[in-house]
């Protein structure tokens, strides 16, 4: 096991289990953030597997897709919140 294999190793089991869990409890604006940093974590974890792996230029492909693809769902989830909060 190299260097690179362990990062992987701590950032998964550092980083993701405590942001699922944030993301499945507390009001929406919580879970809001912890979505944010799930999609932070993800990238990372899956910048890692590409250096870890085999090296195929198609493995940067996903964590380049997944940064937009959060972004937007974020805008989304935003403003859905924004309109429940106004509707009450």
């Amino acid at each position: 096991m190299n260097v690179d294999t362990g990062c992987l190793i701590a950032l998964m089991a550092g980083g993701v289990i405590p942001v699922l869990l944030l993301c499945s409890r507390g009001e929406a604006g919580t879970r809001l953030i912890g979505l944010d940093l799930l999609a932070t974590v993800l990238t990372f974890c899956l910048i890692l597997l590409s250096q870890v792996g085999p090296g195929q230029s198609y493995d940067l492909i996903l964590p380049l897709v997944l940064v937009p693809l959060s972004f937007a769902g974020t805008l989304v989830f935003t403003r859905l919140l924004g309109k429940r909060e106004e509707g009450s």
